[in-house]
């Protein structure tokens, strides 16, 4: 089985906040991650996809194809955005990133297989996300 992967970069800004909360509570539990008027981070996304490489062109995945899918699928609709008010996958849900991270792969799983050609199987395998250099979180679906 061969792995590959692609990084994409987009900037965001949001809050982590308990609606069912106190405005202490949810300073107690996410310290500044909480502030009322927002902070951003720069993330980076690392798309991992396995499969067998295609006999007739040796890829597991096409990585102009790939990185196109993750551009208008993802990338387009978080760069510069606000992840509380602006991103309607991320609507009624708590703006962490592991909870980004899960909404990502629903997006991204079934448009992967159909952009793969069938002889590689390719599926995805697994998503990092890094919100600073220091904390990630990676999903490998359920």
């Amino acid at each position: 089985m061969i792995y590959v992967s692609r990084t994409e970069h987009f900037n965001a800004a949001h809050k982590l906040n308990n609606p069912n909360w106190s405005q202490s509570k949810n300073q107690e539990i996410f310290g500044p991650c909480a502030n009322a008027n927002w902070h951003g981070h720069n993330y980076d996304l690392i798309v991992t996809v396995k499969g067998k490489p295609d006999p007739e062109t040796g890829f597991v995945i096409d990585l102009k194809k790939l990185s196109t899918l993750i551009r208008e699928n993802i990338i387009k609709k978080v760069d510069h955005k606000n992840l509380n008010l602006d991103v309607e996958f991320m609507e009624g849900k708590l703006a962490s990133t592991e909870n980004l991270i899960i909404e990502f792969w629903n997006i991204l799983a079934p448009k992967i297989e159909k952009i793969a050609s069938p002889a590689s199987g390719a599926k995805l395998h697994s998503l990092k996300l890094y919100e600073t250099p220091r904390n990630f979180v990676e999903y490998y679906g359920e």
